[in-house]
């Protein structure tokens, strides 16, 4: 904690006990690094500046403000809490761990954050940064892929952690991950800990921690049609259970393989049938869990039916509606 008050980073919640606002910019940073969150959380907290304001917002403005950030579950989760916090504690955010634990999208680590920061109670916040540390410092094999090794380290932090000041101590404790007992090249020589750490006094600072690599990449291919007539385009909402939900996207059709020449069927699905569509550009998109590879059409003076959540909108209008990051370079090309 005296390491934190000397290196810590001038952040723009450091230093925030508004559990609103600390449940922001801990949701943000699940699964963005730092220098990006910080932009999106001032533009967060302008926009939705507290629980009540979030919760009556439409979930497309929500999601507007979010693009770019990815991984949109957190913002569709923040909404639906904001909603249960407006509906179950009168707009009030709870005080009591698992009161907040019990909220939309909300974790372990998430919920003892919030809880320590806002209202000092001792829960420890483990995250990837303190399951790196307190591996090293205490020379632990486990797997921290594996959850009853979070349980183990989580133990550990509960003996550790600072019972008058738990929300420093778990900022304090992120931090040093962060900064200095990084997982490449950490800053050995000096951190407080050189002379406690097992990993450092065994040479085993590259091998700890432990972590098992067992996400399975699916490949997919996506085909996007951008029609085109009399300065209109077709844009329709993503409303199946999976990446990108509640978004925008011009008509797609998606193939179990690579497909380099739109086929008959692909054609006859999207709507066409003797109109050979102009081939626009491929590009390939890497998610965490999945390799998309999306190649983008153009049909000019011409509009298949539409259907159900799809809607024929002005070209020059694209941009006020969330769109996944990786169309947002094509809407660009198309508006000039």
């Amino acid at each position: 904690m005296d390491w934190f008050e000397e290196n810590r980073r001038p952040l723009p919640w450091r230093g925030e006990t508004d559990p609103y606002k600390i449940w922001v910019s801990e949701i943000i940073l699940q699964q963005t690094r730092v220098n990006q969150g910080w932009e999106y959380y001032l533009k967060f907290i302008d926009r939705f500046p507290d629980v009540k304001t979030l919760a009556n917002a439409p979930l497309q403005e929500v999601l507007y403000v979010w693009q770019g950030l990815g991984y949109y579950t957190r913002a569709r989760n923040m909404h639906v809490a904001a909603q249960q916090i407006m509906q179950e504690y009168q707009g009030i955010f709870p005080h009591h761990y698992l009161k907040i634990r019990k909220l939309k999208g909300i974790g372990n680590y998430t919920a003892a954050a919030i809880a320590s920061i806002a209202f000092a109670l001792p829960y420890p916040a483990v995250d990837g940064n303190v399951l790196r540390v307190i591996s090293r410092i205490f020379g632990i094999y486990d797997d921290i892929a594996q959850q009853k090794t979070v349980g183990k380290i989580t133990l550990h932090c509960e003996k550790l952690i600072d019972k008058k000041n738990p929300g420093s101590f778990n900022q304090a404790l992120m931090e040093l991950g962060a900064m200095q007992c990084t997982p490449k090249k950490p800053k050995c020589e000096v951190c407080p800990f050189v002379t406690q750490c097992v990993a450092f006094e065994n040479e085993l600072v590259n091998v700890l921690p432990v972590k098992s690599n067992n996400i399975k990449i699916k490949d997919r291919y996506f085909h996007y049609f951008i029609f085109i007539k009399e300065g209109k385009t077709i844009i329709e909402q993503r409303t199946e259970d999976d990446i990108w939900k509640n978004l925008f996207q011009f008509p797609m059709i998606e193939t179990l393989s690579v497909c380099k020449k739109v086929t008959d069927m692909v054609l006859s699905d999207a709507g066409l049938s003797s109109i050979e569509p102009v081939f626009l550009k491929e590009i390939k998109h890497k998610l965490t869990h999945q390799h998309l590879t999306i190649r983008f059409y153009v049909v000019k003076d011409f509009f298949p039916q539409l259907t159900n959540n799809r809607l024929s909108v002005s070209v020059e209008d694209l941009d006020k509606y969330p769109f996944p990051i990786v169309l947002k370079g094509i809407i660009y090309d198309i508006v000039t």
